[in-house]
């Protein structure tokens, strides 16, 4: 084996993909501090923005330089010029909005949604099914997956240079910053937190069959909630195993102990062992992910480094994907298809937490 491989830890491309208008819908956090700047730096062409306050939506227009502002989502989708169009809200508001565009976005060719794509299974069936007969390219902002070290773990195991996946582990101590749209849901952070590392070992080792969990409160949140602290393992039919501990409490780091915040997270082969760091929680100092790998080849370990970040380097990938797919014509990984298995995961872990027993993935999936 070559001792040092060059891994693939961003998507790869073309030229040209500001062939494509893009409209962007929302103006909080993620739209003005990860979409649009990741947008920039890929030369990709947002053309103008909504949001439910247009002051702020002209805010952000100024500041990232996106030369229209639309009163709504209607007066955006009169714009021909606008083939993409990148969603940005709660996920308690989304639907209404894809099928707004579904409706009356007659020259849309493709919309990124964010994660979750709803809050049910049967809802993001629903959404998937309207864009598919609308002849609309939907993709899910699963973002995790173009963090660098998780895609350069991927391609490890796409390589079979790990082997066959044996075991995989997440753990995440951190705290959230919880938006106050997320008091309205009814689920907290399965759908908001644990969704991210769910996706991700679908990513990693395909789909699971069944999956245990338990979960707790978590004593720093004030406003109601069930599901705070998540653990939960996943089984594979080809017997690999994966856990997740997703704590977002840490201890009192807050409250005036010292702190022990930060991501880990190891994927065991038979043929080698792959660990990492994310370094997510850091934000906003840019600290890159990180990935160190050993193998019976190599006996050593390899420690590739990349000056990427997660936030926002990893929402290139994302709408590169769907660029890239209404290019060639062909389904984006992160396609609203894929996405509904993520969705029957999450909703599955939630299950499996609140009802306490072991719950198959079959239950949640609709054929």
């Amino acid at each position: 084996m070559e001792l040092q491989p060059e891994l693939e830890y961003e998507i790869p491309l073309d030229d040209g993909l500001d062939q494509w208008g893009i409209g962007v819908v929302g103006s909080g956090f993620i739209i003005s501090d990860c979409h649009l700047p990741a947008y920039r730096d890929a030369g990709f062409r947002v053309l103008g923005i909504s949001s439910r306050r247009e002051a702020r939506a002209r805010e952000v227009a100024e500041q990232r330089m996106i030369p229209r502002v639309f009163a709504n989502v209607r007066d955006m989708l009169a714009d021909s010029e606008i083939r993409v169009i990148d969603i940005g809200v709660p996920p308690q508001h989304q639907p209404d909005i894809i099928r707004e565009i579904v409706e009356h976005g007659r020259h849309v060719r493709g919309i990124l949604a964010q994660k979750p794509l709803a809050m049910s299974y049967a809802e993001a069936h629903e959404l998937v099914q309207l864009c598919a007969a609308a002849g609309i390219t939907l993709a899910v902002n699963q973002n995790m997956r173009h963090d660098q070290s998780v895609r350069a773990c991927k391609d490890l195991l796409d390589r079979k240079l790990l082997g066959e996946p044996v075991l995989g582990t997440i753990n995440m101590r951190a705290i959230p910053h919880w938006m106050p749209w997320s008091e309205q849901l009814d689920s907290l952070s399965t759908y908001v937190m644990s969704i991210h590392h769910l996706d991700t070992f679908r990513y990693w080792f395909g789909d699971p069959t069944r999956v245990m969990a338990s979960t707790r409160t978590d004593p720093r949140t004030q406003f109601s909630h069930t599901d705070g602290i998540n653990l939960y393992i996943l089984e594979f039919p080809t017997g690999c195993r994966a856990s997740s501990w997703d704590d977002v409490w840490t201890g009192p780091a807050r409250e005036g102990s010292a702190a022990d915040i930060g991501i880990t997270w190891r994927v065991e082969g038979t043929k080698g062992l792959a660990r990492g760091t994310i370094g997510w929680p850091s934000y906003p100092d840019r600290t890159p992910s990180t990935l160190d790998f050993t193998t019976t080849a190599a006996e050593e370990w390899i420690c590739p480094r990349w000056d990427k970040v997660w936030f926002p380097d990893a929402f290139r990938g994302t709408m590169g994907e769907l660029l890239m797919a209404l290019t060639h014509d062909i389904e984006p990984s992160i396609s609203g298809k894929d996405n509904l298995k993520t969705m029957a995961l999450v909703e599955a872990t939630f299950a499996a937490a609140r009802d306490h027993r072991v719950v198959e993935l079959a239950e949640f999936v609709e054929t």
